[in-house]
């Protein structure tokens, strides 16, 4: 994971990026740090690259109110412990419980995540999740697939549990932090163009874009020397 991130952050500084947002939790958790302190200063100590995790970290604390936290995510983030280590750097006092859910992402892409055989996979892992911990009040859904699984989660949760999709939490963080760093928005080009590249086939990625983007989508395909199933996208 480490080393295909890093073709693909390399790729996109190639391209002109300036900023690189890891939109992955599983890169985030396994790379970002790496790349941070032992890449970047190789690369360019000019350019940047964020991730997602610590935008949602930095939110929940103001959302909890037991302050017990649930997250569910991909195997890889979950067994990274990425979200119990950097909530207690922010909030020492929350209690987190994490719940792999390896068959999550593979419904989303395989269009069965709204179809009623996905109850099964989903009740499974909310129920497990809660029988750890049965005073969680919020569910971070960390991975980028799960908002997609919204409301077949929210099905089986109950209904004084909060759901946290990271979307806005990101964005809103991005904003925050071009506010504060006008340096780099000043590098950053506005109201371009978006380019999509992938490792994927570009069919296969166009159908899994229409998904989430609900539009149809143009992207080139390029290969790096890790091949596995990955999309990564340059805006400039």
């Amino acid at each position: 994971m480490y080393e295909f991130t890093l073709q693909a952050v390399t790729r996109l500084f190639d391209e002109g990026c300036r900023l690189v947002v890891l939109a992955c939790n599983t890169a985030s958790a396994k790379a970002l740090r790496t790349i941070q302190q032992i890449d970047l200063p190789k690369i360019d100590s000019q350019r940047r690259v964020l991730g997602v995790i610590r935008p949602t970290v930095e939110a929940i604390g103001n959302i909890s109110q037991s302050r017990h936290i649930g997250v569910v995510g991909t195997p890889g983030t979950i067994d990274s412990e990425s979200y119990p280590i950097e909530i207690r750097k922010i909030y020492p006092d929350i209690v987190v419980n994490g719940e792999a859910c390896p068959m999550w992402v593979p419904l989303v892409e395989n269009r069965e995540y709204d179809k009623p055989g996905a109850d099964y996979f989903i009740r499974q892992h909310i129920d497990n999740l809660l029988s750890k911990d049965d005073q969680i009040d919020t569910l971070v859904l960390g991975c980028t697939h799960y908002p997609l699984l919204r409301e077949k989660i929210r099905k089986f949760l109950p209904g004084q549990i909060r759901l946290l999709p990271q979307g806005e939490y990101v964005a809103a963080s991005l904003r925050d932090y071009l506010r504060r760093h006008p340096e780099m928005d000043e590098k950053c080009s506005k109201n371009a163009t978006t380019r999509f590249y992938t490792t994927e086939s570009e069919d296969k990625f166009k159908e899994m874009a229409a998904i989430f983007l609900k539009e149809e989508v143009e992207a080139k395909r390029v290969l790096l020397e890790s091949m596995s199933t990955n999309a990564s996208t340059c805006r400039r």
